[in-house]
């Protein structure tokens, strides 16, 4: 659990030890948004919301946009840096995007913070063209975990498709056109097939994921390759106590069951008739046995290796900012 600013520093005096980390409630970080105009309407950030998510135009001011500040000023250091690179080599650089992780447990809010992120650093006026993708999109088809047995961990580090992601991002990184990623449908739960994203040298690029944050560790006799951190130049962890993510995800399971799984095309319909009381136990059951396990064995422990650490309350709200020293 993070710990607030005042508790940091009488830590620090107490034990001498320091942290990697500067601490902020949201209080202290919203003050850094400084005489930043919110760009967000209400009707806007309604689009962004994802299913059942509790975020207001309020939370957006305190926390996301100096976030967007902060990461705006990078941004702009990074394209000073290429600018001068160019200058100094005689020849223009092919255009290299400004690339963000977004990582954290399932039903922690992940998406929609990256929707929210996308949106407000668009606004910003030297780099208008924010392009996002989510990891689920690098999922093996089910016919290929199904071929390997893993079903039961999908979002686990072996369910997906590391060197075509890890290619994806080396090529977006190199500046190529028109790189693509494939899409994956929740609907489905599986990939769409023939369906793809197209990524054309952005300013911007957000990746969200489970275990984007996670170190590759290769099979026995497989060459090294880079992690997909390694092309990350700003990552974010979403951080909650599991009590909170657990009721987070059964209260999505049990909205879910009264809604899109109602329909006969829907991968989980056969839960739509499923009382309260067994929607809640089959929920929690697939929480425990995937969800729980994945966090706690590849997820959390990648939460340190993060720029940027957003601690939610139990109101789904976040409470505190832990921010990496330079």
């Amino acid at each position: 659990m993070t710990v607030s600013s005042e508790a940091m520093a009488d830590e620090t005096a107490e034990t001498g030890t320091l942290s990697p980390y500067r601490y902020f409630t949201a209080a202290e970080w919203g003050e850094l948004r400084k005489d930043t105009p919110l760009p967000l309407t209400e009707a806007e950030l309604e689009e962004l919301k994802g299913f059942g998510e509790r975020v207001s135009l309020d939370e957006v001011s305190e926390i996301y946009l100096p976030l967007s500040r902060l990461l705006n000023l990078y941004v702009l250091e990074m394209q000073e840096l290429y600018r001068v690179t160019s200058h100094f080599l005689g020849r223009k650089q092919a255009k290299v995007p400004y690339i963000i992780g977004i990582a954290g447990s399932v039903a922690v809010g992940k998406s929609t913070s990256a929707r929210i992120l996308r949106t407000l650093l668009a606004r910003w006026p030297n780099h208008p063209k924010v392009d996002l993708i989510t990891t689920d999109g690098f999922l093996f088809p089910n016919r290929i975990l199904e071929e390997r047995d893993l079903m039961g961990r999908k979002g686990f580090p072996e369910s997906f498709d590391a060197r075509r992601l890890i290619q994806f991002l080396s090529d977006v990184k190199a500046g190529s056109h028109n790189v693509e990623a494939p899409v994956y449908s929740h609907f489905s739960y599986d990939i769409i097939p023939g369906e793809v994203i197209v990524v054309d040298q952005p300013d911007i690029l957000i990746v969200e994921g489970l275990n984007v944050l996670q170190p590759w560790k290769p099979a026995e006799g497989e060459e090294p390759q880079p992690f997909v951190s390694d092309f990350f130049d700003f990552s974010i962890y979403l951080d909650a106590d599991e009590a909170a993510i657990r009721r987070w995800y059964i209260d999505r399971f049990l909205s879910l069951r009264s809604t899109s799984f109602k329909d006969p095309d829907a991968y989980f319909h056969r839960f739509a008739q499923l009382s309260d009381e067994e929607a809640v136990a089959t929920a929690d059951g697939i929480w425990s046995s995937i969800n729980l396990a994945n966090l706690r064995k590849n997820i959390l422990p990648t939460r340190q290796r993060a720029h940027a650490i957003l601690r939610k309350g139990e109101d789904h709200r976040i409470r505190e900012v832990a921010l990496r020293k330079l």
